[in-house]
């Protein structure tokens, strides 16, 4: 690249000095400074339920600024590919096993990634494993097809879920219909239903009279055209073709338990 008399250097803040004897520090499109991919972890955390948006990173950039503060030498130009989440946790959900990709411009032992992962950390954020995986991978983005939940219940007694759940997974086609802003999409359920089972829950004694009286357990498929929500599921035990419930199902807790991608073992 010919950047003339006189030009300054193309540098990264604080790069690996594998970075510069391998000549992998380069000029992005945008001109800000990047360093080509060289290694991908796959990180797994432990996320609590957030109620506003913004209490803890939730997208690209987000976690890409909490990461670089890290001193990882992150690949890529900034705000481009260099983190990138499998699936957004909704709002409001447990997430026992998030999947974030992190792409580095460095080769760096597994030791010292942890260390300044775990440091960059809020206290309320587990990182429950990592993994070194092949660079040239598909994103875990492109690779999910599937999540399982964990759905605490109250309200009706866990026979009658169990009916309703039944029906369910009876049924050829469940009609739905989403509502977000002046926009209505019309899908159907059924095909997205991978599993779906209904425990009992026995209180403890002198539980408040809300407490879970049945957890649901979930596997719903993620698909380019749609993806299946366990708040959909929920809504489709107190309609038809499900019998009448007889009372008011009530969600105390959602809980994403893992996110399958292909090739993952059921």
């Amino acid at each position: 690249m010919n950047r003339g008399p006189g030009a300054p250097p193309v540098v990264f803040p604080n790069p690996p000095p594998e970075a510069h004897a391998t000549g992998r520090v380069t000029a992005a499109p945008s001109g800000k400074p990047a360093i080509l991919p060289r290694q991908r972890w796959r990180l797994y955390l432990r996320l609590p339920a957030v109620h506003v948006p913004g209490e803890l990173p939730a997208g690209a950039g987000a976690w890409a600024s909490l990461l670089e503060r890290s001193g990882l030498p992150l690949a890529g130009e900034p705000g481009r590919g260099r983190v990138a989440p499998a699936a957004q946790l909704p709002l409001g959900f447990v997430g026992e096993r998030e999947i974030l990709d992190v792409i580095l411009g460095a080769r760096l032992p597994l030791v010292e990634v942890r260390e300044r992962i775990v440091a960059a950390l809020s206290p309320s954020v587990d990182l429950v494993d990592l993994h070194d995986v092949w660079v040239g991978a598909p994103s875990a983005s492109a690779a999910v097809v599937a999540a399982d939940y964990r759905v605490e219940l109250a309200g009706v007694p866990a026979p009658v879920i169990r009916l309703a759940a039944e029906s369910l997974l009876a049924a050829s086609s469940l009609p739905r219909e989403r509502h977000r802003e002046k926009k209505t999409q019309a899908f159907d359920l059924r095909p997205l239903i991978v599993s779906l089972s209904i425990a009992a829950v026995v209180p403890p004694a002198g539980s408040s009279p809300d407490a879970p009286v049945a957890l649901l357990r979930v596997r719903l498929r993620h698909r380019p055209d749609a993806v299946g929500r366990p708040e959909d599921v929920v809504s489709a035990l107190g309609e038809p073709p499900a019998p009448p419930l007889g009372g008011e199902l009530l969600v105390l807790g959602i809980v994403r338990e893992r996110l399958l991608l292909t090739g993952d073992a059921a």
